[in-house]
């Protein structure tokens, strides 16, 4: 494994060094303020991702250019924004090891913890601090003794002519879209970061203040604090290296004095700035997200090695008592035990492994592409079905703009993808014989819909982005990004239902008046 980081690194620097990322400094003029300067790199929603995700980053390839950058530059700093946790099946299956390990490597400063990180309990999120050789940073959230978790409130770094004073914000939408252990007690995300700042500026006598967030700059919630609110809120703050919004950025956000910088999601880029440093104070600040693309030369070198890596695809989960039946796309057509599987899987997983209020589940029926014949189970198998790289939301409408989404669904027509599969809570009537179609006899938990009841709802990413005509997703509010993939769930529910899964309908969508492929 030293020997692939080694390629990838030398792969890395030689484009590194053929194109400058910045323009070289101006020569001081004589008498002034001496100038020094450090590299940050930063990273942050991980989730996992281990391989290379749509010819982007990789683990191995983030390595390679932060390696890279490293060798060439005598002062950097590497921080991480929280969510290494939860994405990949890889990744999953151990816990995130291979991600923590990968980062041990890399050398990272400092990391901090994301919503994701609260996934599981508390013995596993210990572990994987102990798995660290990077602290943890925390100034918002404290253990049942009173300490901060990880044991940071504030980290102090010195370079040569300054300071550097870091902190760590988790969003506190985390006690809603997570399970943190009832043990821990979260912080205000303002009143936490004005504390800290005053003892780095006033106790610490620190040059540069770096806050490292997880808390996004896009408003989830109407009391979700986000990172312009927050430099905003506090000033003393040099520089906001954020996550959570899975945001990408061409350049940082200034909100007052402070630049607010981000790199996307899953090591697809890796956050790279220049502080330039005169008389304790950051003077200027340069910063552009670097795409991380995997090397030809090496990719194929290590082809061999993700293949034997797909030998997991072989893995039985589970076994079907009967065959799921597909037929000529059945799914976009009709209600049908493939989809009734898939839509219960996505409900049950965020009720139970999430503990999330969840009303219902529905999801896109040309989302899904094969049957499920009897027999066994494959990871493979569940891949064919699920073949799309769909991520899980888990967001609100209220009732009136529930009747609008189903009065749409009425009317789209049957063949088409966006013709949906519902979870076991919802039934209804789709009559074709009334214009383009009108929905009867609607009801979500055994109830009619109420107008003024805000319902819980979990589909994908494509439909809550108004993919196949769903335009009223557009008004749905507080979304939660799972960052776990429809094909990792259902595989996880069949292995919930003791390994066999049997293709039931329970007629919980009829359509009266249509047609059949």
């Amino acid at each position: 494994m030293k020997s692939v980081f080694k390629l990838i690194a030398i792969a890395a620097l030689a484009a590194l060094l053929t194109f400058p990322l910045f323009a070289e400094p101006a020569r001081e003029a004589p008498g002034a303020a001496k100038s020094y300067e450090l590299v940050l790199l930063h990273t942050n929603d991980h989730h996992g991702a281990l391989l290379p995700n749509g010819g982007k980053g990789g683990l191995a390839e983030v390595a390679a250019y932060i390696k890279a950058v490293k060798a060439t530059n005598p002062q950097v700093l590497l921080l991480d924004a929280g969510d290494i946790n939860t994405g990949s099946a890889l990744s999953n299956m151990f816990a995130a090891e291979p991600d923590i390990f990968g980062y041990n490597i890399m050398g990272y400063d400092a990391g901090i913890f994301g919503n994701h990180e609260f996934d599981g309990n508390q013995a596993k999120l210990v572990k994987q601090i102990g798995q660290a050789k990077f602290p943890f940073v925390s100034s918002n959230i404290k253990t049942s003794d009173g300490k901060y978790l990880g044991g940071n409130q504030y980290l102090v770094k010195k370079y040569d002519g300054f300071t550097v004073g870091i902190f760590g914000i988790t969003t506190l939408r985390t006690k809603i879209i997570a399970s943190p252990d009832k043990s821990l007690s979260f912080i205000n995300e303002i009143d936490a970061a004005r504390e800290v700042v005053n003892i780095l500026r006033n106790r610490e006598k620190v040059d540069i203040v770096i806050g490292v967030s997880h808390i996004g700059n896009v408003k989830e919630a109407p009391d979700h604090i986000i990172s312009p609110e927050l430099a905003a809120a506090i000033p003393g703050i040099d520089i906001i290296v954020d996550g959570h919004s899975h945001t990408y950025m061409e350049a940082p956000i200034k909100a007052g004095s402070t630049y607010i910088v981000s790199a996307n999601e899953w090591g697809k880029y890796v956050g790279h700035g220049k502080l330039t440093v005169q008389n304790g104070k950051l003077a200027n600040f340069a910063w552009k997200p670097i795409e991380i693309a995997p090397d030809a030369e090496v990719a194929k070198m290590l082809a061999p090695y993700i293949e034997q890596a797909s030998k997991s695809l072989k893995e039985v989960v589970g076994q079907a008592a009967d065959t799921f039946i597909f037929g000529n796309r059945l799914t976009r057509y009709q209600e049908t035990a493939l989809g009734n599987m898939i839509t219960d899987a996505n409900s049950w997983y965020f009720k139970t492994v999430y503990n999330q209020t969840v009303d219902f589940t529905f999801h896109n029926g040309g989302n899904i592409r094969a049957e499920l014949p009897k027999g066994p189970i494959t990871q493979e198998l569940i891949l064919t079905i699920l073949p799309f790289e769909n991520y899980l939301f888990i967001a609100s409408l209220k009732g009136q703009e529930i009747l609008e989404l189903f009065n749409f669904i009425a009317t789209i027509p049957q063949g088409a993808g966006g013709f949906p599969q519902f979870s076991k809570e919802v039934r209804f009537t789709i009559d074709k014989t009334v214009g383009d179609g009108v929905i009867k006899n609607l009801t979500i938990g055994g109830q009619p819909v109420d107008p003024n009841r805000t319902y819980r709802f979990c589909t994908n990413d494509y439909i809550l982005g108004g993919g196949d005509g769903y335009e009223v997703m557009k008004k749905a509010v507080d979304p939660f990004n799972t960052s776990l993939l429809l094909s990792y769930v259902v595989g996880e529910y069949i292995k919930s239902e003791g390994g066999t899964i049997s293709p039931a309908l329970d007629g919980r969508l009829t359509v009266t008046g249509g047609v059949t492929p």
